[in-house]
């Protein structure tokens, strides 16, 4: 059983420096403007002297900024903590995820009211023979976080036997982990002597040995290590590199414990290899050699009569993917041609097929037809098929914890941006669905009290553009304020969800939408393809065209209007600020990749060239350069009255380094016209991600809104 993060989407970028078609030259005053000469362009830039995490008078900078933000918002401090109040007064607080059962043994989380974080917890299942055993409390997040002001839990692995739990922690926020070794049984820990090593591990089956995954200087999963228990560090051998800078690699097992996969990855491309589960010396097979702009996956199946397939889900000869199969035995001879592979689930135009799971006699195939998710139905022998049902036509549904395929019953998550997410678990057999919990929300929460709906907005091209919308039914009549946020990257799509804090929004009045803009992968591959490389700006003219919906439909008027988004959302929220920086009344920033440009030239960086699969490589085509210098929020910033703004970054964020929104919010201020605040608040201690307890992320999330409520008033 594997808990860890998965990195191939979820990157949200950072970079600077020179090469290929053009040169970097670095003025040696500390002061004095940096040059960036490429393509017959000579652009400089003040604010590169904060690009320097160990000077003194960097932090000196990023501490008065903080101090800024504080003296800002103090008249909010009541506001904040009112919000903050509502925020804990709705959660349950003590509190057990429900079970996940795995060879007798019942594996949950769980929290306690008045501490930060989790524990991770199992107690052996209760049997027609045995009674259920007592709580173990595996893990104990508080009492590993002690100490530190940031705490992440990034590798979370039990042995096949269920005796050791291998783990890896990050106090920095750098996303790098030491590695440590539980005997549960015992409950004794000790350090393993493996440091900054990448997320992703997998063990052997008989619990002597692990892989794991080293990245290189610029903080990319390029290697790939096996470490005998009870050997020095020093002797572990070395399994698999990855020399191309623009592939990631990444480790898992399959769900079986059959064979351990190797997967390298760029944004648009996969290639997986295969280490029998049994045998971790084995050198790794190859399932099918990368081809650029071809993504697969593949999962393997034992069948009732012994023999054995694997599935691949791929996108090969398949825009929005489709569902191969092959006998094991001819996909592990390696490189297995093409032909061996048969189709079972062809490619459709209108329906991606965004993943599979596959059980004892039925599939269950996970779609995204006209912006949202279904689960289809699929018996195994027969080909009968259906769509699973769901209660609200403007929700979301998407497979939850299934450690194994030997079952006929199947569990998945559903919520809506009004319904708190529910598990439930369907019979396969009976189609008879079980609700087996419901997060709680405090407080008299109704969900009647809300609705959800939505509806379309109409880009400059005359696109369709979604938009997701959540509102009080009894408030008074509009305008009202609104907050719109949205992503638009990386074929990421953001379903329907519900959150607890954004009900302090609602119940003031406001209503949240999210625009589901190009970039995106709501409306399948094409979507997504439509608003990257050089047509990247379709995702800010479809983010201004949404707005401008809200204020047409009567929902908001522009100074009641805030936009939302981080990271890579970041970037949508601050080229749409600059496309009509009138159009809104307040702007939240969070870790923005704003300084497009410089982070696309500096091949030194973490990411920098695994992102060229997304954004385009600046130093090898001009038109692509071309294409970020005109929407670059960092570049284009124009004098304006901007709205109130409160940006944030993390002093250890490898992702977006903290000095793209600390230099795109100088740049601001030096253009800005009117007397609203633009506000920088830096973590000091933390990366992309922000503070990782949970009542500092609720104080964290307290004052953004309370700044939203103080804005849009």
């Amino acid at each position: 059983m594997t808990t860890q993060r998965s990195d191939k989407s979820a990157s949200k970028r950072a970079g600077r420096s020179c090469g290929g078609a053009g040169r970097l030259e670095v003025v040696s005053t500390e002061h004095d403007a940096r040059v960036r000469e490429l393509w017959d362009e000579r652009v400089e830039d003040p604010y590169a002297w904060l690009e320097q995490p160990e000077s003194p008078e960097v932090a000196a900078f990023l501490e008065s900024e903080n101090d800024r933000v504080i003296q800002t918002l103090a008249p909010l401090n009541d506001l904040k903590e009112a919000i903050f109040d509502e925020i804990k007064g709705r959660v349950q607080e003590t509190d057990l995820s429900v079970p996940i059962l795995k060879d007798g043994w019942e594996y949950y989380g769980r929290t306690e009211e008045g501490r930060q974080y989790g524990m991770h917890c199992r107690r052996l299942a209760a049997t027609d023979q045995v009674s259920q055993g007592p709580e173990v409390v595996v893990l104990d997040e508080n009492e590993l976080a002690d100490g530190h002001d940031y705490f992440d839990l990034g590798i979370y692995d039990i042995s096949k036997d269920h005796s050791l739990c291998l783990f890896g922690i990050d106090t920095d926020g750098d996303e790098q982990y030491r590695l440590f070794l539980l005997d549960i049984e015992k409950g004794s820990t000790k350090p393993l002597g493996i440091e900054g090593v990448s997320s992703g591990s997998a063990w052997n089956n008989t619990g002597t040995s692990f892989l794991y995954v080293r990245p290189d200087e610029t903080q990319r999963p390029h290697q790939v290590w096996r470490h005998v228990l009870g050997s020095h560090p020093g002797t572990d051998v070395l399994v698999f590199e990855e020399p191309d800078a623009q592939y990631f690699v990444g480790v898992g097992k399959e769900r079986d414990d059959s064979y351990v996969h190797i997967g390298v990855g760029s944004a648009v491309t996969d290639e997986t290899h295969l280490i029998p589960a049994d045998d971790l010396t084995v050198a790794p097979i190859r399932v099918r050699e990368r081809s650029f702009g071809t993504e697969y996956s593949i999962a393997h199946r034992t069948d009732s009569d012994g023999s054995s397939r694997f599935f691949m889900h791929t996108n090969r000869d398949a825009q929005n993917f489709r569902l191969l199969e092959a006998p094991a035995a001819a996909v592990l001879d390696g490189d297995v041609a093409d032909d061996v592979w048969s189709e079972i689930v062809p490619h459709r135009h209108d329906v991606t097929l965004a993943g599979f799971d596959m059980f004892r006699s039925h599939m269950v195939l996970v779609e995204r037809s006209n912006g949202l998710l279904q689960l289809r139905i699929r018996h195994i022998e027969s080909g009968d098929e259906y769509l699973m049902q769901q209660a609200e036509e403007v929700s979301t549904v998407y497979p939850g914890a299934n450690p194994t395929s030997d079952t006929d019953s199947f569990r998945f998550m559903y919520a809506s941006m009004i319904t708190p997410p529910m598990v439930c678990s369907y019979d396969l057999l009976t189609q008879e669905r079980t609700v087996l919990k419901q997060t709680p929300v405090l407080g008299g929460f109704d969900s009647a009290t809300y609705a959800t709906d939505r509806i379309w907005a109409t880009a400059p091209d005359g696109v369709k553009v979604p938009i997701l919308r959540a509102w009080r039914r009894d408030r008074g009549p509009g305008p009202h304020p609104c907050v719109l946020y949205g992503y638009g990257a990386y074929e990421a799509a953001i379903d329907p969800g519900f959150s607890i804090a954004r009900l302090s929004l609602l119940d003031r009045g406001f209503t949240f939408a999210v625009g589901h803009v190009r970039g995106g992968g709501e409306l399948g591959r094409s979507w997504y393809e439509a608003g990257k490389y050089e047509n990247k700006v379709r995702s800010f003219t479809d983010f201004e065209a949404c707005a401008r919906e809200l204020i047409a439909q009567g929902d908001t008027t522009p100074a009641q209007l805030a936009i939302r988004g981080g990271s890579a959302g970041g970037l949508l929220v601050g080229a749409t600020l600059n496309l009509d920086p009138t159009l809104f009344g307040a702007v939240v920033a969070e870790v923005p990749f704003v300084d497009v440009i410089n982070t696309m030239i500096d091949t030194t960086q973490q990411l920098t060239q695994i992102e060229w699969d997304e954004w385009g490589n600046p130093l090898e085509s001009k038109s692509v350069y071309e294409a970020m210098t005109s929407y670059s929020p960092y570049e284009n910033v124009r004098e304006a009255d901007y709205p109130a703004m409160f940006v944030t970054g993390g002093l250890n964020d490898p992702r977006v380094r903290f000095w793209e929104p600390a230099k795109w919010v100088l740049r601001l201020r030096e253009q800005n016209t009117g007397e609203r605040p633009i506000l920088l608040k830096t973590e000091m201690g933390a990366g992309h991600f922000g503070s990782t307890g949970r009542y500092d992320a609720w104080r964290d999330e307290a004052e953004v809104l309370a700044f939203l409520v103080d804005a849009l008033s």
